[in-house]
């Protein structure tokens, strides 16, 4: 399902005096978070005057932050983005669109169950899916993935031998 809002982030902490924040990326890339002008915190845009990465962390400052007591009371608060703001690529989603899609066998139409979770790995993320019994889904087009419909909240999948979690 298409969502209006991805969060992207958390403010985790500051960094110096002068009201900048350190942000921890959701996931991925952290320089991702550099191509946005405009970013929702609790529910308002907000416009960061200063947006650049610093480590694996994104450090920002916002507009009336303009001291570290300020920017204490930042902390913890999630980043979102609007969806429409990412410019994706024809096909692609982020992971929380994926969650809660109902995922069927490519080949036998067979019902397979609900996307529960997305794990990142270093070749790729595997998908859960839970119904009467447990998968792991490699995320890889093509492979395993047939196609995704976040319209229709579907997605379908080539069942290899093995990829059930009750399976020897």
């Amino acid at each position: 399902m298409k969502l209006e809002t991805i969060k992207v982030g958390r403010i985790v902490g500051t960094h110096g005096i002068r009201g900048e924040v350190r942000v921890q990326p959701r996931d991925g890339d952290p320089s991702f978070l550099t191509h946005f002008s405009t970013f929702l915190l609790d529910g308002q845009p907000v416009s960061p005057t200063a947006n650049h990465v610093h480590k694996s962390l994104v450090l920002m400052k916002f507009p009336g932050v303009d001291d570290m007591n300020a920017a204490l009371t930042l902390r913890d608060k999630d980043l979102y983005i609007r969806r429409s703001d990412a410019h994706l690529p024809e096909g692609e989603c982020f992971d929380d669109e994926l969650l809660g899609m109902e995922v069927y066998d490519a080949a036998t139409g067979e019902t397979l169950g609900e996307l529960v979770r997305v794990d990142p790995y270093p070749a790729h993320k595997v998908y859960t899916v839970r119904g009467t019994r447990e998968y792991l889904i490699p995320a890889v087009k093509g492979a395993f993935i047939q196609s995704v419909d976040l319209e229709n909240n579907r997605m379908e999948v080539r069942v290899w031998e093995g990829m059930a979690s009750d399976e020897n």
